[in-house]
């Protein structure tokens, strides 16, 4: 989408305006602004001429313009019908230098998990990954993925499921099972760096949203499975919204963390890349390590593959 037609957006967000005006706004002739209003007519927005100028009456479901239509947080949407990997076009975007990109696809036909697991991305399910390029050091960076898992959670939680978090990434409903839980979504993050800074961080979010629960594996859930069909639109403006205001205040992210956490309080195990850890869950400190209550005291984790042995 061109930088007119998204500034036209903008100003179309906040209710009707005229022709002239627009044109002077935008810096460009009332033709080129008749032509940015066409485009959207022909994206599927209901833009009508009233006496007060120009309106949106309607949105369509999805897609680049759709998702910035009054999105408030600061980022471009790039979106596809059906990509690989919106993980792999991030990493593109971020070698080129660009950052504040959200790349959105309707469906992945390679989608990936964290340690390179599948992932199941039909039609139907939010798939994005977020261009970042935070002032944080490299070390603080997996406060991004805890605010990435919290605004996932208010955006399940705001179309009606109680979705709660299992350390480190995932986002699950329910309880049971060696995850805790049916997994709802998950979060992959990526970054490029040295110690004291972040050249890019990528967030890449998988949620199960309009999905039937036969196209998902076992352990698995959907919005639609739990709530029937939610508005992907301003499901995934809620949570670029949330993930936007969430990095200004890291204690923030900490404190929302620990309270839609579901690992905290539970007997788990952690498998490190050195040993195993078992113990109670107790807490998750800054950046988002977790700390285990062990026969031997309290250990922190700072990665890792997360087990819940038992409710708690």
């Amino acid at each position: 989408m061109n930088e007119t037609r998204r500034q036209l957006l903008a100003a179309l967000s906040d209710g009707p305006v005229d022709g002239p005006n627009l044109a002077d706004d935008l810096g460009v002739s009332r033709a080129a602004v008749w032509k940015q209003v066409e485009a959207l007519r022909e994206a599927g927005f209901a833009v009508e001429s009233t006496p007060d100028g120009y309106a949106v009456r309607e949105v369509p479901d999805y897609g680049a313009a759709a998702i910035e239509y009054d999105l408030d947080a600061p980022y471009r949407i790039e979106y596809h019908d059906a990509i690989e990997s919106t993980n792999d076009r991030a990493r593109e975007l971020a070698g080129a230098g660009n950052h504040d990109i959200a790349v959105v696809a309707d469906e992945q036909t390679g989608g990936r998990g964290r340690l390179d697991r599948s992932w199941a991305s039909p039609s139907g399910g939010l798939w994005c990954s977020l261009v970042l390029q935070p002032s944080l050091p490299a070390a603080h960076s997996p406060l991004v993925t805890l605010a990435a898992g919290v605004a996932v959670v208010d955006a399940c939680r705001a179309a009606g499921v109680e979705a709660a978090l299992k350390w480190p990434n995932d986002i699950l409903v329910g309880d049971g099972g060696d995850r805790g839980g049916r997994k709802l979504a998950g979060i992959l993050t990526e970054m490029e760096g040295e110690a004291d800074r972040v050249s890019w961080l990528l967030v890449g979010i998988g949620l199960n949203a309009n999905i039937d629960a036969a196209e998902l594996p076992d352990d698995a859930t959907s919005l639609r499975a739990e709530v029937g069909d939610v508005d992907r639109r301003r499901l995934i403006q809620t949570v670029l919204e949330s993930i936007a205001e969430l990095l200004t205040d890291g204690e923030r992210v900490i404190e929302q963390w620990r309270e839609y956490s579901s690992t905290l309080g539970q007997h788990v195990r952690v498998e490190t890349h050195r040993d195993t850890v078992e113990g109670r869950a107790v807490d998750v400190r800054f950046p988002g390590a977790l700390v285990v209550e062990t026969a031997t005291g309290e250990q922190v984790v700072h990665a890792g593959d997360c087990e819940h042995l038992r409710p708690a």
